[in-house]
């Protein structure tokens, strides 16, 4: 639990939240985005504007929110840009990480097959998942960093379940 930040100075409070926060908040993003270096960026930016936007921010304590919401817009827009480069450079999506040759155990072949299943899905269903069974949030924290209702939040995360299911009983 991050200690309260109201009344820190911007310096204060982005060093005492990046101590606590950044790694967590870089693998969230590596989750959305399949790019640990463009993730690393783009929750250093987050920082930034977080630095920034510091005195202007209504509730500091909530300070982490608006990380955590930065990080999945920013990776959003990276995604988008991605797309649109992809698309006038008719490039052929990439192709799934190979194992390494030490992963030949069972579990990394698992982990292997959930992490390729999880990047097939939706982009808003891979958030829902992401945010609530990899960073562990309630329905109303996913809700308020995704930008959209509890009720959509409980549909993403359905339907992203459902198709997960479907796609590693495929493949078993």
């Amino acid at each position: 639990m991050t200690p309260t930040v109201e009344g820190w100075a911007a310096d204060e409070a982005v060093t005492h939240l990046f101590a606590a926060h950044y790694r967590p908040l870089v693998r969230l993003a590596t989750l959305l985005l399949h790019d640990s270096g463009r993730a690393e960026e783009i929750v250093q930016d987050a920082y930034v504007a977080l630095h920034g936007h510091w005195r202007r921010l209504r509730d500091a304590d909530k300070a982490l929110a608006y990380l955590r919401a930065s990080v999945v817009n920013r990776s959003r827009s990276a995604l988008r840009h991605r797309q649109v480069v992809d698309r006038h450079l008719a490039l052929a999506r990439p192709v799934p990480d190979a194992p390494s040759a030490e992963a030949g155990a069972l579990d990394a072949l698992r982990h292997d097959a959930v992490v390729a299943a999880l990047r097939a899905l939706p982009t808003r269903q891979r958030e829902a998942l992401v945010l609530r069974y990899y960073l562990d949030l309630s329905e109303a924290d996913i809700a308020a960093t995704m930008g959209c209702s509890r009720g959509a939040v409980k549909s993403h995360t359905s339907r992203g379940m459902a198709a997960l299911r479907e796609t590693l009983e495929r493949s078993s």
